[in-house]
């Protein structure tokens, strides 16, 4: 996912989050990564492990949850996934409930144009949809 940090750090600061290197560091490791990441994941990123502690990248991750800059992915029983939601760029996930595995969907959302149809028909302004799929992964399978 390739955007640039800046319209990112002006929602959050729009959101009345405060601009730190932690957050700056925490973004662009989102950015940077093409899939989404475990707080341990993240917290020993090389980016953040001089920078913070695991307790500040968690309440950095849950801030940017509430304001929805950063969306939460996985099962309920296991590690949260944290991918960075970017307007304008839609990704939906393939979830295993045997290993806990997150990997994007590569194929058209079908969900789209009857997300446009009811904003449409309802009224409703800044629809968006999160789409997750679960199922056993092929090496889960095997």
């Amino acid at each position: 996912m390739s955007t640039d940090l800046n319209p990112i750090i002006e929602r959050c600061r729009a959101e009345g989050l405060r601009r730190t290197k932690a957050l700056e560091e925490l973004i662009t490791t989102l950015l940077e990564s093409d899939r989404p990441m475990t707080l341990a994941e993240l917290a020993e990123s090389e980016r953040l492990t001089n920078q913070c502690d695991k307790a500040t990248v968690f309440r950095l991750l849950q801030r940017l949850a509430d304001k929805g800059i950063v969306r939460r992915l996985g099962l309920h029983e296991r590690a949260a996934y944290f991918a960075l939601l970017v307007p304008g760029q839609h990704r939906d996930y393939l979830i295993c409930t045997s290993c806990g595995s997150i990997e994007p969907i590569n194929a058209p959302c079908p969900v789209h144009e009857l997300e446009k149809e009811i904003q449409f028909t309802t009224g409703y302004k800044n629809l968006y949809h999160e789409l997750e799929f679960f199922g056993t992964c092929p090496k889960c399978i095997a």
